[in-house]
């Protein structure tokens, strides 16, 4: 963990896809008791179908999505109710705009090998992602820095476990 002093407002629950954000990211919200968001469900309809298209998004793609999560972080952090959102983050300026839009905004970065996102993506029923696309995040991916607040933690692993380590890093910072 780095980067951290104090117990966060927002978590981040960031990787690429197949990475387990959603999963682990729900299961954080329940025991933190906070409300959760799945950016996925943000994206403007044109992303979806680009993507269902088997087409990635670029910066320019993302910058009305990047700002309606920032709209809800600043939000969560001004009401005080604080949140979790399960999001790619997958660059280091999107990261940064989700600190400056709100104070204690601290990242969970789930890896895993390229194999075992692809092979979870194409077990996914019913997301407008294809598995194809993946290559395309490891390719935009910035891996969490050691500046930047948050825990790096191996995906593979059972997702409450991800969820018990998580809790005790917030904790430690408390």
């Amino acid at each position: 963990m780095a980067g951290a002093t104090r117990a966060p407002t927002i978590v981040v629950v960031m990787g690429v896809s197949g990475s387990g954000k959603s999963t682990v990211g729900r299961l954080l919200a329940q025991r933190l008791t906070v409300p959760f968001v799945e950016a996925d469900d943000l994206h403007p309809a044109a992303n979806r179908a680009k993507m269902a298209a088997g087409h990635p998004l670029d910066d320019d793609d993302r910058r009305p999505w990047l700002r309606s999560l920032a709209d809800w972080i600043r939000e969560a952090t001004a009401t005080g109710r604080g949140g979790v959102m399960a999001c790619s983050a997958l660059k280091r300026t999107y990261r940064d705009q989700f600190r400056r839009a709100g104070a204690g905004v601290w990242f969970l970065h789930l890896t895993l090998d390229r194999e075992t996102a692809d092979r979870r993506v194409a077990g996914r029923l019913g997301h407008f992602m294809p598995a194809r696309l993946v290559g395309s995040q490891y390719d935009t991916l910035e891996p969490l820095q050691s500046d930047e607040p948050g825990l790096t933690i191996d995906a593979t692993a059972a997702p409450q476990t991800i969820v018990e380590d998580a809790l005790s890093a917030v904790r430690a910072m408390g």
